[in-house]
């Protein structure tokens, strides 16, 4: 079964690479709309070369300290490598998606001069190869690994037995998830404060202060917002859920052992992804759609292609698990239904939440009619509501997978359950990616139809198109961290699991006591309760002084660059550009050492009770105040397109409705794109420096 992995690998890397050379020949329009997009790429590629000149300095320290602890036997000398290619391909897949994502922004605008079916499918093409890659290089990663360990330890260590084989490349593949984790921190976060930063700056400068459109080509941030679409919504997401993918197989993997299903129990979680990539291929071939057609049949048109990948993945995984587990194990594939109803749950609870199709958003557009000040309340009050719904659904989706696969007689199998219902939950990531993506590059088509002053039936396109990528954004966004949810609680039994193991090999007298009465677990829960408050603080903080410094930037050139308002003189872009790429270096070194410090602190003060506490407090708190950043966040966007499409009677663009709005989405730009998406990349990346510096810190902490 296992094979399946770089088989479908293979092929979906094959069929990605046909879709971005079909994209490729596309023509890119006029000069001025391949000038804007020359700009856009540029800004883009400077970016990420930066970023990852910085994130290739901290890879290689963190390199050299693994190698120390493998050396003093603290954990095998498979670690520094496997988080080293954890980290390679999961920046890989952001970068690959970017550059395809900076290239098919221009195209998306030409092709909606001939209709919006072209404009769609061009978006939805380019949001495929990002959502395959994804997926791809992820299995190549986890299968690369599963065979070089299997190799070892069957070839250069053939005495040890079939489960002690078993336990060791699966706590070993583990660690190749920090090294995912700590790139998508980077990648988010960094990108986050990039490109909301450029945001804010843009819309307090241009859209509040000097009266122009959003998108204007006389704002000096213009470009600076544009690039920060690819390297916050493209690059960070796919390396965000890229990371999440990875966490959930290997979760898998490493709990299959405990609960008794050996080898097979290690394959399922494979071959279900290695299904779903192959599945969410087929759906792509199902979005079209008609000229003139409004969201909803815009929205079906992406969901149909998501739908018909869940039902074969649903269908497949039966097989899969009877040929894998045996007969008895339809607990399992339960699990596995669960987890992929859950997925699309939590996407129509999110919807309901963002959209302006739906009460929430309408009447939050309609307090608009009494300042910022009762936008900016309402918001944050759909906010904490939106909450209820995603942690209603995770908490049956573990009460259930955990009782149907056998965790009343086997605690460990019903752990397996929870896990495998993660993977049942992103097994359709190819496509439900796809629909992420779409997003940015259809925002992206908008600003540069806008820009290349295009006619406005062109315009009225890119926005319809762009009107569905908010809402497939802002689903993408809870399906995102409903997943961490999930694959972080399956990360939290795989630690216990490795402390166990741990303790088991070196002859270590321990046993946890994880009652909340204990008082390192006490403490552990408080102290992980209050890292995402803390880590939210330090990236609000980090896109509001680089938004200042865009501000200050802006109104210096609308000041100083004589015909700059008249439209006769060009801003200076470049300069926008440089202060947020270097501000987004800088701002994100202090959260980055926090979420990997933590875990190591609280193990070494407080031994690992206490760490698994804060795993738990970090999860629970975490996964609440993400969802209700990233909602209110999406609520305020689209309430503010609510008014600017004319609908509500609320007065449309430039009516003091409109302005109210703005304030508020100019408040959950930072909410939904930078902290509330690197909340998630925070709890699972503390479960992964947990899980990599066990040993450590089980020894030392018992020295004491």
């Amino acid at each position: 079964m296992i094979i399946l992995a770089p088989i479908s690998s293979v092929c979906a890397l094959a069929f990605a690479a046909y879709l971005a050379m079909k994209v490729m020949k596309l023509e890119e329009g006029t000069a001025e709309m391949s000038k804007i997009s020359l700009a856009v790429r540029m800004g883009s590629d400077a970016y990420l070369k930066r970023q990852y000149l910085s994130v290739g300095i901290f890879f290689c320290v963190m390199f050299v300290v693994l190698l120390v602890l493998a050396w003093l036997g603290f954990i095998t000398i498979f670690v520094p490598f496997a988080f080293v290619t954890g980290g390679f391909f999961s920046g890989l897949s952001g970068y690959i998606g970017m550059k395809v994502a900076t290239h098919a922004n221009v195209r998306t605008t030409n092709a909606c001069i001939t209709s919006l079916n072209s404009g769609l499918r061009v978006a939805f093409n380019s949001g495929t190869v990002i959502g395959l890659v994804v997926v791809s290089l992820g299995l190549l990663d986890v299968s690369f690994w599963y065979y070089l360990l299997n190799w070892y330890y069957t070839s250069v260590q053939p005495a040890a037995s079939d489960a002690l084989r078993i336990q060791s490349i699966t706590s070993a593949m583990l660690t190749f998830g920090m090294g995912a984790s700590t790139m998508a921190l980077f990648a988010r976060v960094g990108g986050g404060i990039f490109t909301k930063a450029a945001d804010v700056g843009a819309d307090l400068v241009g859209k509040i202060e000097a009266g122009i459109p959003e998108d204007d080509p006389r704002n000096p941030a213009v470009i600076a917002d544009n690039v920060g679409d690819n390297v916050g919504d493209i690059a960070g997401m796919g390396s965000d859920l890229y990371e999440s993918y990875v966490g959930s197989i290997i979760a898998s993997a490493a709990l299959a052992t405990a609960a008794g299903l050996g080898e097979s129990g290690v394959a399922l979680p494979i071959a279900i992804a290695s299904v779903g990539v192959l599945a969410s291929m087929f759906g792509t071939f199902l979005v079209r759609t008609g000229e003139n057609a409004d969201q909803s049949k815009l929205l079906s048109a992406l969901r149909s292609g998501v739908y018909s990948s869940s039902l074969i993945i649903a269908v497949a995984s039966y097989f899969l698990i009877r040929a894998t587990l045996g007969a008895g194990s339809l607990g399992v594939y339960f699990s596995v239904l669960i987890g992929l109803v859950a997925g699309n749950f939590i996407g129509f609870a999110t919807e309901y939440f963002t959209s302006d199709a739906y009460n929430p958003v309408r009447e939050l557009a309609q307090t608009s009619t009494t300042g910022a000040a009762t936008v900016i309340i309402g918001g944050l009050s759909l906010g904490m509501l939106s909450t209820a719904m995603p942690v209603i659904i995770v908490a049956i989706v573990v009460i259930s997978s955990f009782l149907l696969s056998g965790g009343a007689n086997n605690y460990s199998l019903g752990l397996y359950g929870v896990a495998i219902s993660a993977v049942g939950m992103l097994s359709t990531l190819g496509i439900t990616l796809a629909t992420d993506a779409y997003g940015p590059i259809a925002d992206n088509a908008g600003g540069i139809a806008e820009m290349a002053d295009l006619p406005d039936e062109v315009r009225e396109k890119t926005d319809a198109l762009d009107a569905l990528g908010n809402t497939t954004a802002a689903t993408g966004k809870g399906f995102a961290i409903g997943s961490a949810a999930l694959t972080a609680l399956a990360l939290i039994a795989a630690y216990k699991e490795e402390i166990e193991l741990i303790a088991l090999r070196k002859n270590i007298d321990f046993n946890f006591d994880l009652s909340i009465l204990n008082p390192p677990v006490l403490i552990g829960m408080f102290v992980g309760g209050m890292l995402p408050f803390v880590f939210s603080s330090m990236t609000m903080k980090a896109v509001g002084r680089t938004a200042q410094s865009i501000v200050v930037e802006v109104r210096r050139q609308f000041n100083e660059i004589k015909g700059l308002m008249e439209g006769t003189a060009e801003p200076d872009y470049k300069r926008c550009v440089d202060i947020c790429t270097q501000n987004a270096q800088k701002e994100i070194v202090l959260p980055a050492v926090i979420a990997i410090a933590s875990p190591i602190i609280v193990g070494l003060l407080l031994g690992v009770n206490a760490v698994a506490g804060m795993l738990c407090g970090a999860t629970v708190s975490g996964f609440m105040m993400a969802e209700m950043m990233s909602n209110a966040g999406g609520a305020w966007d689209n309430a503010k397109k609510h008014i600017e499409a004319g609908k509500g009677n609320l007065g449309g663009k430039g009516s003091d409705n409109h302005k109210a709005a703005v304030v508020g989405d100019t408040v959950g730009d930072p909410f939904k794109d930078t902290s509330g998406p690197s909340i998630d990349i925070l709890i699972k990346l503390l479960s992964m420096v947990s899980i990599v510096f066990a040993s450590l810190t089980l020894q030392l902490a018992l020295m004491k």
